[in-house]
């Protein structure tokens, strides 16, 4: 299968050649003592493991059954992007994100996506996402999902230079933004002879971008520094660092629904002080669990009365409650017409071509194909709930055909795009390894984002999946200044 590779493109008559972008990084690789390198790999992880950066594996079970804690494996070779191609980048993700809360907002309020007959309303309106509590509910600024995830992957294209796909969108509590910070701040340790070499933007300064997100989206008639919490389900979540870590670096509180309290519709936050106002949620907490009057009844995670006090204008949620309608896989393939619909543009980013086995003629093409295809549950997230087809036994094939039969509106399906490659460091040396990219978007008074986002690689020979959960480690993104063969 034809391969782009981040680093190195192919010669017409065999071998290949360092891309611009990437050839003082290579040049200074290249003169780098295997020894030196190793020893560098186990600093970083000896770091890491004092600073605590930990996720969990919920495949792999304990003797108690919980899903163990193991540091995030971290790469020392950069993905490098030239400014040129993030400024394309940069402009789509914008688009996409705006087209996005636009959608979201049309949901709960005129539905005229539906009634145009663009995306079918039985796909939404009968959606384990759609949230009815959010039916004419207004948000500050109609901005529903303030930070989101977009997952970008490359694949070949026929001018040698890929296609830029987004694969996911990730509009609910999307996380790995500590990540992709403290990747950074141990690139900088490593090696700061790079950052003398190379003009790489800057991402530490995406907490302070986040907070000024946050405090935008605060009730209109709140004070001018609105007091803004963190909610984390607790230290056994997954991400529990990254909660930590981001209340940290924004200066505000971590908060558990333990520590909520609604009185007359007002959200306060219990300290030793006594009680104190809280004007914005940044909820790391999934809707089922916020509010066990309205969701879950059973959930401790939340806090009893915050959606009355949210839909009384009284508190800002980020991301709103309800934003996983615009999330599901079944919906993300109306995404390019949405784009259309509500902004009338053609979109900067392509989608990957997807089935939609709720279609007749879809299933049928899928359960034709399925050896060549990944179906994916429209509901599946962290590389679970999917069938990547060349890399799959007759066994694990024929159980997938099942489910497809048994619920067809439960799947999509899409070609196995050969993602791009970069070396990357693994046990017997540099070897390339399949990646893709999470950028984070935040949406405020205006759309930004810090330049890059997360590089996770498939560490396994040949894998195409790179979450963490499933084996996958990270790398530092490096969005390169144009001196540096950005044009």
């Amino acid at each position: 299968m034809q391969q782009f590779d981040e680093m190195y493109t192919v010669l017409p008559f065999g071998g290949s050649d360092v891309r611009a972008h990437y050839r003082h990084y290579g040049q200074w690789l290249a003169q780098q003592p295997a020894d030196a390198m190793q020893a560098r790999r186990a600093q970083a992880e000896v770091i890491f493991r004092r600073v605590g950066i930990t996720f969990a594996v919920y495949g792999d079970k304990d003797e108690e059954g919980a899903g163990t804690e193991r540091l995030i494996p971290f790469d020392l070779i950069p993905r490098i992007i030239p400014a040129q191609e993030w400024r394309r980048m940069r402009r789509g993700l914008v688009q996409r994100v705006t087209a996005l809360n636009r959608f979201i907002h049309d949901i709960y309020h005129g539905q005229d996506i539906l009634r145009a007959g663009i995306v079918p309303a039985d796909l939404i309106l009968a959606n384990a996402q759609f949230r009815p509590e959010m039916v004419g509910l207004d948000v500050p600024q109609d901005v529903y999902a303030h930070i989101a995830g977009i997952d970008l992957v490359r694949a070949p294209g026929a001018d040698g230079e890929g296609i830029h796909y987004v694969l996911e969108d990730n509009l609910r509590v999307p996380s790995g933004v500590s990540y992709m910070l403290e990747n950074r701040k141990m690139m900088m340790r490593l090696f700061p002879e790079l950052f003398a070499l190379h003009k790489v933007a800057p991402v530490a300064h995406y907490p302070d971008l986040l907070l000024d997100t946050l405090r935008a989206s605060a009730p209109a008639w709140s004070s001018a520094d609105p007091t803004v919490v963190v909610l984390t389900p607790g230290m056994h979540n997954s991400a529990y660092f990254e909660h930590a870590f981001l209340a940290q670096q924004m200066g505000v509180e971590l908060v558990e629904g333990q520590d909520l309290v609604v009185k007359d519709n007002v959200v306060y936050m219990r300290t030793t002080r006594g009680l104190q106002r809280v004007h914005v949620i940044y909820r790391r907490v999934d809707d089922d669990f916020l509010d066990p009057q309205v969701f879950r009844p059973t959930s401790t995670l939340g806090c009893a009365g915050l959606m009355q006090a949210y839909r009384a204008g009284n508190v800002a949620i980020c991301n709103a409650v309800g934003t996983g309608i615009a999330d599901d896989k079944s919906v993300y393939p109306y995404v390019p017409e949405m784009i259309r619909f509500y902004l009338g543009e053609q979109p900067i980013l392509a989608n990957v071509p997807t089935w939609m086995c709720r279609r007749p003629e879809d299933l049928q093409y899928v359960l034709g194909h399925l050896p060549e295809l990944v179906v994916k549950e429209v509901h599946g997230a962290g590389g679970y709930g999917m069938l990547i087809g060349p890399a799959a036994t007759r066994a694990e094939i024929e159980d997938f055909r099942a489910a497809l039969l048994a619920n067809p509106a439960g799947y999509i399906a899409q070609p196995t795009l050969s993602l791009s490659t970069c070396p990357t460091y693994v046990d017997a040396g540099i070897a390339p390894r399949h990646i893709d990219l999470r950028p984070f978007v935040l949406s405020g008074q205006k759309v930004q984002m810090v330049a890059g986002g997360l590089t996770r690689v498939a560490l396994k020979e040949g894998s195409l999946v790179v979450n963490s959960s499933q084996g996958g480690g990270t790398k530092d993104t490096w969005v390169l200044g144009d001196e540096d063969g950005g044009q």
